[in-house]
C-alpha cells in the first residue's frame, strides 16, 4: 500500500465529522426518533408514577448492566478499528471490527434471552402501559443493534479483502459512527427504563 505523507495523514484525521454526511443525517434522523420516543416515555411515566414502579422491579438488572458493557466494549473496539485503519494496519482494524461484532452478537443474546423469560411470563405489549413502552423502545433499539452488526461485519469482510487503508476509509468512520449511535442510545435507554424511579 501506499504511505501517505503527513500532511495527507493530518488531513484525513481533520475531517470532521467522520465518515459521510448522508450517515450522519441518518443517525441525527434515528435520534430524533428515539428522543420522541423518550420523551413519551418519560411524560407517560408521570402519569402512571406507581404502575411504572411496580413493573420496573420486573427488569433484570443484571443483564441490562451485562449489556452495558458489551455495548460500551464493542464501542471500544470499533475505536481501535478506525484508529488502526487510520494508520495503515488494515489487519488489525478488520480483528477489532469481527471483536465488536462478537460483542453486538453478545448483546442479542442476552436481551434475547431476557425477551424469552418476559415471553415465558405472559407479557405482552398489549399487558400494560409499561410493557408496551419496554417491549417496544428496547425491541427498536435491538433492531438497530442487528442494523449495526451487519454493518460491522461487511465492514469487517471488506477490510480483510484491502478495501480499506489509511488514505480511504470513511466507509468505516461512517458505520463506527452509526455504532457510537447505537451505543449512546443505550446508554440512556437503559438508566432511563430500567433505573430510574
Amino acid at each position: 500500500m501506499r504511505q501517505l505523507n503527513p500532511l495527507e495523514r493530518q488531513g484525513e484525521a481533520l475531517r470532521y465529522p467522520p465518515g459521510d454526511l448522508a450517515v450522519w443525517i441518518f443517525i441525527l434522523a434515528e435520534l430524533s426518533v428515539f428522543a420522541i420516543f423518550f420523551a413519551a416515555y418519560a411524560f407517560t411515566r408521570m402519569q402512571h408514577v406507581a404502575l411504572f414502579d411496580q413493573y420496573q422491579a420486573t427488569l433484570d438488572r443484571t443483564s441490562a448492566l451485562y449489556n452495558t458493557l458489551a455495548l460500551i466494549t464493542a464501542s471500544y473496539f470499533v475505536v481501535r478499528a478506525v484508529a488502526a485503519i487510520r494508520e495503515n494496519r488494515a489487519a488489525q482494524s478488520r480483528n477489532w471490527l469481527w471483536a465488536g461484532v462478537g460483542m453486538g452478537l453478545l448483546f442479542l443474546v442476552i436481551k434475547g434471552a431476557e425477551y424469552a423469560h418476559h415471553f415465558a411470563e405472559g407479557v405482552r405489549l398489549s399487558t400494560n402501559t409499561f410493557y408496551m413502552f419496554y417491549l417496544s423502545l428496547t425491541f427498536f433499539h435491538f433492531m438497530h443493534v442487528i442494523l449495526g452488526i451487519i454493518v460491522l461485519a461487511v465492514l469487517a469482510v471488506r477490510t480483510g479483502q484491502g478495501h480499506y487503508d489509511a488514505a480511504s476509509h470513511t466507509d468505516i468512520e461512517s458505520g463506527a459512527s452509526y455504532w457510537h449511535m447505537v451505543d449512546l442510545v443505550w446508554l440512556i435507554l437503559f438508566p432511563l427504563v430500567y433505573v430510574m424511579h
